[in-house]
């Protein structure tokens, strides 16, 4: 009695300790989780926390329902979730594992025995067989637990996968519908500007009639307006460009996407700072994090399965059966067997060999973990660059766009009174266009660099993974 409470009490301790080590989050430097280098007094961030559905900051409902769309039949969206189902599914086949494993057979057969029989004795029967089957595996040493928890590792980062696709195709809808508002506000721009060159030229060719200019003037104003005609249709590619492209992103053909997606004629502009948070946020928030994290504790937990290989596999089990000739003996007689079954492989230098392998893959995935931690960072503060200086230059262009078109109307008015040639006209008309084009291609830029921001920081949504 003594001896079986011991040898229980040992079983239980074994099975209590699973191989391999114990995985432990990854720490952040304070380097890593300090302010951002370039949001360090910037008028044009803030320090609070990145807002989930950043989008909403446009107040534009036409692209608050494109986003709903493109979340809700986005098929990358539809991918990332089938390979999350996945994952779970990988998580209960390893749970399984844990379970008793329960087997039914049974056999009927016709036939003659060999042998000699007795005169009188049926020499044809129906044999009939039934078996039952238990097996349960002793994890003493934490190779079902390991497996389990490489695969809870495994559905982390398929959800944090998952995230990361949202992070984008959100961020891809944003951008293409910017787009295709902002080349509409560069076309209406090229139009205006080949407005104002058609008077222009009309003014040139009137002095031109009565010997105030010359012919080379007037071709010189309208080689400038047919440049600057020729504008609009590559503008007008690129908006219908990144209309098919925001079907796509919201799951339609072309032929399907929303009228509205293409009323508006405003590039999206947001004057209020940005929060971004810190590093120690951005790090909680991006998606390729936590899945480069989550994929690092699976390779962990790897390491205890292969450990594990290298003790023996107790399983115990039983089973029950009867083989009788007929109906009425199939329960005569029956057989029963009882006990444990030790498996222990001989060669541990293959056992040994897929430790190191394991390590191996754990050092690599804990090398992607920091990279991605540097990447994200990287990519946070060069988007704080970017934006800030699309937001300076933006501002020289205004500036600049104002002062033409103010030296623009001067210009014109003396030209009417006959103060200047119509050649120094030109040169003003010129100057403006090209400071009203440059103005509005920046704030396109503008635009763009701020959904870059918005990208940089992550999603809103949870990377936790239900299983």
């Amino acid at each position: 009695m003594f001896r079986n409470a011991t040898l229980m009490t040992s079983a239980l301790a074994l099975a209590a300790c699973a191989s391999g080590p114990d995985y432990h989050p990854q720490a952040v430097s304070a380097a890593a989780a300090a302010p951002f280098v370039m949001a360090q007094g910037s008028a044009v961030t803030s320090p609070s926390q990145p807002v989930g559905n950043w989008w909403r900051l446009y107040d534009d409902p036409v692209l608050d329902g494109l986003v709903s769309d493109a979340l809700a039949a986005n098929t990358d969206v539809r991918v990332a979730e089938a390979r999350l189902q996945r994952a779970r599914a990988a998580v209960r086949e390893e749970r399984g594992a844990a379970e008793p494993q329960v087997g039914l057979s049974g056999s009927a057969q016709y036939g003659r025995p060999s042998g000699p029989t007795i005169p009188g004795e049926r020499t044809t029967d129906v044999q009939i067989g039934l078996g039952l089957d238990v097996a349960y595996e002793a994890d003493l040493f934490g190779r079902i637990s390991r497996r389990v928890e490489a695969a809870r590792g495994d559905v982390g980062a398929a959800a944090a996968d998952a995230d990361a696709v949202r992070v984008t195709i959100v961020s891809d809808t944003v951008q293409a519908y910017a787009d295709a508002v902002s080349s509409a506000e560069r076309m209406a721009v090229a139009r205006k500007i080949v407005a104002l060159l058609d008077q222009s030229l009309l003014l040139t060719e009137r002095r031109h009639q009565v010997g105030e200019a010359t012919g080379l003037d007037t071709a010189r104003i309208a080689t400038l307006r047919d440049q600057r005609r020729a504008d609009i249709p590559t503008l007008e590619a690129e908006r219908q460009g990144a209309l098919f492209r925001l079907a796509t992103l919201t799951g339609r053909p072309p032929r399907e996407l929303p009228a509205d997606a293409a009323v508006r004629t405003s590039t999206l502009r947001l004057d209020q700072p940005i929060p971004v948070g810190n590093g120690a946020s951005l790090l909680a928030r991006r998606p390729d994090v936590a899945a480069a994290e989550r994929r690092l504790a699976a390779s962990t937990a790897r390491i205890g399965v292969a450990t594990a290989d290298l003790y023996p596999r107790v399983t115990l089990g039983g089973s029950v059966g009867s083989n009788g000739a007929g109906v009425s003996n199939i329960l005569n007689p029956i057989s029963w067997l009882v006990g444990p079954l030790i498996n222990w492989t001989a060669n541990r230098s293959a056992a040994r060999a897929r430790v190191a392998e394991a390590r191996a893959d754990t050092q690599a995935a804990l090398a992607t973990f920091d990279g991605t931690v540097l990447e994200a960072l990287q990519e946070t503060e060069t988007a704080l660059s970017a934006y800030q200086q699309a937001l300076n230059r933006r501002a020289a262009l205004h500036s600049a766009e104002n002062e033409a078109e103010v030296a623009a109307r001067i210009t014109r008015a003396r030209q009417r009174e006959g103060d200047i040639s119509s050649l120094e006209l030109l040169d003003a008309e010129r100057t403006a266009a090209e400071a009203e084009a440059a103005l509005a291609e920046a704030d396109a830029n503008v635009a763009k660099s701020q959904i870059d921001l918005f990208r940089a920081p992550g999603g809103s949504w949870s990377s936790k993974a239900r299983i």
